[in-house]
């Protein structure tokens, strides 16, 4: 795997086209994925708004894109995003995923990281609504303010408000992101592959 990272504390899983790791406590997931082929991304790189807007209409077909950013991932250029989906089969509760896609012009690498709301849920919202303004909640989205999600785009989940729910599961997505990003090492072989592509901006 083109990729590593420090993994103290986490419980190591593998299987034939995938490495993860669990955290214990938590039970949260962190899984590596490599493919041969052109990285599938919506625009080029350098042209960040549209790269935004075309993943906030792919993830609102399922939830919502809560984040995305073009981010320097072990010297390599990357694509971070954070997304939230309903549980499936379940009449509450949501996912949080982030992730981050290393594109090379014929090869990709992929993290991603998952941690599911479970029991009461929706207190973080409770709070912050509460603190905020029902009137102020729900936002348009900011790279795609014409897209209706399947989950509302709102103020809470905006990164400053982590640190009063250091135990949400989206706060624990943001948490290990940048636990990976600050300790990921890039294999010198796959960082010297050609440079990623997307063609001419349209």
């Amino acid at each position: 795997m083109p990729i590593s990272f420090d993994t103290t504390g986490f419980e190591y899983r593998k299987s034939v086209d995938l490495v993860g790791w669990i955290v214990p406590r938590t039970l949260d997931q962190i899984t590596l994925w490599h493919d041969d082929g052109p990285p599938q991304l919506p625009a080029p790189l350098e042209d960040v708004a549209r790269l935004r807007h075309a993943l906030a209409v792919q993830a609102a077909e399922a939830g919502c894109l809560i984040e995305a950013h073009v981010v320097q991932f072990g010297g390599l250029p990357a694509v971070y995003q954070v997304v939230k989906l309903p549980l499936p089969d379940r009449p509450a509760g949501q996912a949080f995923l982030a992730s981050f896609t290393v594109p090379r012009a014929n090869s990709c690498v992929r993290v991603k990281i998952q941690a599911l709301e479970s029991g009461m849920t929706g207190l973080r919202e409770a709070v912050l609504v509460d603190q905020l303004g029902f009137q102020n909640w729900v936002m348009p989205h900011p790279y795609a303010p014409e897209v209706h999600g399947r989950l509302p785009f709102h103020a809470g989940d905006d990164p400053r408000y982590d640190s009063q729910f250091t135990d949400h599961p989206l706060s624990r997505v943001r948490g290990l992101a940048h636990h990976v990003a600050r300790t990921a090492r890039i294999n010198p072989e796959f960082a010297a592959l050609p440079p990623f592509s997307h063609g001419p901006t349209r």
